[in-house]
Formats: C-alpha cells, sequence, structure tokens
C-alpha cells in the first residue's frame, strides 16, 4: 500500500525547488507526509519535530517518512490554511488566532489580557478549553487537530519609535498583526492602526517602515531576527497563543491505525517537550536581545485590561464566541467582564 497518489506526486514535485529538511529519502517510505510551518529551522517547534520525525521514521521501521517544511517554504500562513484543507500538505502548526478565519472559535484563547501564567495556560487547553476548541475544528470536516497545543508563548508588542508603557502609547500605533480579527479587534479597542501583514513578509515591511511596530513572542523575535528592525520590546503579554497540530483528516484516514498511534504519540510527546523548550528559554532570550540591541520595559497590565473592558471588547467576544464558550473561557481565567 501507498500513498503516492496523482495529486501527492505533482504536489511532491513542486515542492523540490523548495529545501525539505526531510530525515531521510522517501524511496523506502510506504508513507511519505509533509509538516509545514512559518518559523525558522532553529525555532524549538521545528527542533521538536525533527526528533519527533525521526522517532517516528524508527518505530515505524522506515514506514512513516515525515518532511518538515519550516519558514513557510509552502506558502504563507493562509496559503497553506488551504493546503492542509485540500490536503497538498498533511500537518500544519498554526495559531488559532489564524485558524479563526476559518474556525471562528480557534482564536478563543488569544483574548487580549486573559492569561496571566503558564499553569493557567496548559490547564485550560489540556483541558475543558481545549477540548471545545478541538471539536469545533473536527466540526470541519476535513481537518483535526492532534490533542497538544504547541506553545508559541505569550505576546509582547516591539517598537522602531517609542516603548509602550500606557494604553495611550498604542494610539494610532502603525503595528503589524497577522490575519486574524481578534488582534485587528484589540489593537483597534486601543486606538491603534493594525494593518495585516504575513509573518513571512513581517521583517520587510518593519524595515521599509510599513508598520512601526509588530507583536510576537521573544522566541519568535529572536529566530526571526525581528531585533535587527526594532528597538524597544514592551513586555505586555497581551496574549497567550499557541499552534494547533492541524492535520488533513482524508490523508490520516489512509494511515494504518498502528501507524497514526505511533505519530500520534511523537508528535504529541514533541509538542510537550516543545512546551517545556520555551519556557525555559524565556530569560536567556531576553538577556541574548539585549545584548543585541532591544530595549525592554516591563508593563503593568491592569490598566490595558480596563482600557478593553471599557471600550467594549470583552462584551463583544463573549457574544460572538458565545455564552457557552465564553464561560469555559473564564472558568479557566476568570471573569473578563
Amino acid at each position: 500500500m501507498t500513498t503516492l497518489s496523482r495529486r501527492r506526486f505533482a504536489v511532491g514535485t513542486l515542492a523540490l525547488g523548495a529545501t525539505s529538511f526531510s530525515i531521510r529519502t522517501a524511496r523506502a517510505a510506504e508513507f511519505t507526509y509533509k509538516f509545514a510551518n512559518n518559523l525558522p529551522l532553529t525555532h524549538p517547534l521545528n527542533v521538536r519535530a525533527l526528533e519527533a520525525a525521526n522517532a517516528i521514521k524508527t518505530e515505524t521501521g522506515g514506514r512513516f517518512d515525515l518532511q518538515v517544511f519550516p519558514s513557510s517554504q509552502l506558502g504563507s500562513d493562509t496559503d497553506t490554511l488551504g493546503q492542509i484543507r485540500s490536503g497538498a500538505v498533511d500537518f500544519f502548526t498554526l495559531s488559532g488566532l489564524i485558524l479563526s478565519t476559518f474556525v471562528p472559535a480557534a482564536s478563543i484563547n488569544g483574548i487580549g489580557f486573559a492569561w496571566n501564567d503558564y499553569a493557567t495556560v496548559w490547564k485550560a487547553m489540556d483541558g475543558d478549553l481545549g477540548a471545545f476548541i478541538r471539536g469545533e475544528i473536527a466540526k470541519t470536516g476535513v481537518i483535526f487537530a492532534l490533542d497538544k497545543i504547541w506553545d508559541n508563548g505569550f505576546r509582547h508588542v516591539t517598537t522602531s519609535t517609542k516603548p509602550i508603557n500606557t494604553p495611550d502609547d498604542l494610539v494610532n500605533l502603525k503595528i503589524r498583526v497577522p490575519a486574524s480579527p481578534l488582534w485587528t479587534s484589540m489593537f483597534k479597542a486601543f486606538g491603534a492602526a493594525p494593518t495585516t501583514v504575513n509573518f513571512n513578509e513581517t521583517y520587510s515591511a518593519l524595515q521599509s517602515k510599513v508598520v512601526d511596530a509588530e507583536e510576537n513572542p521573544l522566541a519568535v523575535i529572536a529566530a526571526a531576527k525581528l531585533y535587527e528592525v526594532q528597538s524597544y520590546c514592551s513586555l505586555t503579554n497581551h496574549m497567550w497563543d499557541g499552534f494547533w497540530l492541524l492535520a488533513n483528516k482524508a490523508n490520516w484516514d489512509e494511515l494504518p491505525a498502528d501507524i497514526q498511534a505511533i505519530v500520534a504519540k511523537h508528535l504529541n510527546a514533541a509538542g510537550v517537550s516543545q512546551r517545556a523548550d520555551i519556557a525555559a528559554s524565556v530569560a536567556g532570550l531576553q538577556a541574548d536581545l539585549t545584548a543585541k540591541g532591544l530595549k525592554f520595559n516591563t508593563v503593568e497590565t491592569a490598566a490595558f485590561r480596563d482600557k478593553l473592558k471599557s471600550a467594549g471588547f470583552y462584551a463583544e467576544w463573549k457574544v460572538k464566541y458565545g455564552a457557552a464558550a465564553w464561560a469555559k473561557l473564564e472558568a479557566a481565567v476568570g471573569g473578563l467582564g
């Protein structure tokens, strides 16, 4: 049995123009599947993904070959979301906030200034809230999410012009945001000027002053070298963001049950290990980025939450997500107003 269908052969041939970081060639593999993501090869997500690919190759006796394509090699986030839906890509790690353009509930974990710490995040995302979101993804019928969400981290605002200390500092700020209604809504509530830019174009947008600011976790700021085109990093912790490991359902269903179990086991374990990598790297990343010239400041977040409440942000999104989903969020983080 093989999954090298005519569609797969065509897609794979097109991919030869890009550099794939396959663990081994596909000649001996019965199943060759593609794992796409938007992060540099050095990011912990790719380090752990490659380890998982090795482990899967070994445990399946070479039957399953997972090819990892980092750095948006197979297309932008929006392009690759289309490919995972069609089956041209088999696995894709994507922020729930971007996935929300297809599955609206997927962005609920990104509600601004909702999370205080990782203990609360993992209890919720490995518990009722995560199960609810996975259920909504599965309802699409074309993709599903594996059990463990990977960590993208708490997000912070970087700027080329000034540090962000109060909500007023965001007024009229030209800030890059991903293609997600929640991001745009939140920064508009602060009076900023959010501009949608795909991640693979963010560095050039900052360099050319199309935007003056962006927001990302420290690991992404470091791996994408955004410190080269930004001067300040304000530790806002304004959102927690994770990567759902999405799989195309039809392609997954082609796998025998024993291989499904091995693939899921190693990819979920890799996600948990990657979480620990991100947590362990935060202090060192701040020191490294400071040495590279990025200036840090700590932000008091209460005023930002108050601003979102008075602007009607929480009330608006409670209606959009629905009372049941909002109750699961508030059960984890407390009342948001």
